[in-house]
């Protein structure tokens, strides 16, 4: 049988006088009368003197101090009042003032102080042919509880109210007289969202005319603040609105004119 001879050529495998790998792992010794070489230098803040370190770490400190400073009273200045920039209202103009001297707000417009609803009540023609006149129904408290516990509330609930009352109010003004063509377009709109919401008949009799007003009620101040105001409900009545077949949906058209014969 013929013998196999080692192969010398792998490395790691020591033969004889072969070399190890550790052995050609290690560094080279630096020849007689050359140099040896220098350590790498150290670079960045780590290769500073301690004191150089100090006085860079302050520097930094009273760098982010002062931007934090500026950044801060410039919020405070545009944002709206609030406790903190009441507190430290003239500190926050020194440092503002002239640099930043613009007239604007962070937040426009300022987040609401004032709930609005929007109520209603009817005049029925009773089967008799006598005229009742109901309460005032909360039509926005209804358009909350519709929303409250409903994950996906339709645009229509939060909305469609709330965007023709103010088509209204925006053609017309404190004394409700129109300021605006499109203002008989705005009353006929706001008349067909109620008549949707109230239906052709109430309490067995025909809704003949409806009236609209609003309640507004400035939300209390929070505990912690020193303003304080009314909270007492103000009201705003519209005139009686005559309902006609052409306010109705179609469905509700046919009971109307059905209940008027």
């Amino acid at each position: 049988m013929e013998s196999r001879q080692p192969d010398e050529s792998r490395a790691g495998i020591p033969d004889g006088g072969g070399v190890t790998g550790a052995e050609a792992a290690a560094p080279a010794e630096p020849a007689e009368g050359e140099a040896a070489a220098s350590p790498r230098p150290v670079l960045g803040v780590a290769g500073l003197s301690p004191v150089s370190r100090i006085i860079v770490a302050l520097a930094i400190a009273v760098l982010v101090g002062v931007v934090t400073v500026h950044l801060g009273a410039g919020f405070l200045h545009v944002a709206p009042a609030n406790t903190l920039s009441k507190k430290h209202d003239e500190t926050i103009d020194r440092i503002v003032f002239p640099e930043f001297e613009q007239n604007w707000r962070l937040f426009a417009p300022n987040p609401l102080q004032t709930n609005i609803h929007v109520e209603v009540r009817a005049q029925l023609r009773m089967p008799g042919g006598d005229t009742e006149e109901t309460g005032w129904v909360d039509l926005t408290a209804m358009d909350h509880e519709n929303i409250r516990g409903n994950p996906a509330p339709s645009h229509t609930v939060q909305n469609e109210l709330r965007r023709g009352w103010d088509y209204w109010t925006d053609t017309h003004d404190e004394d409700n007289r129109a300021v605006s063509d499109r203002a008989d377009l705005a009353e006929d709109y706001v008349k067909r969202i109620v008549m949707r919401r109230l239906g052709p008949v109430l309490n067995e009799g025909r809704v003949e005319k409806i009236q609209l007003r609003q309640t507004s009620r400035r939300i209390a101040p929070p505990p912690w603040s020193s303003e304080r105001w009314d909270t007492a409900p103000v009201y705003r009545e519209l005139p009686w609105w005559i309902v006609t077949g052409e306010d109705l949906m179609e469905s509700d058209r046919e009971v109307w004119e059905e209940t008027a014969q």
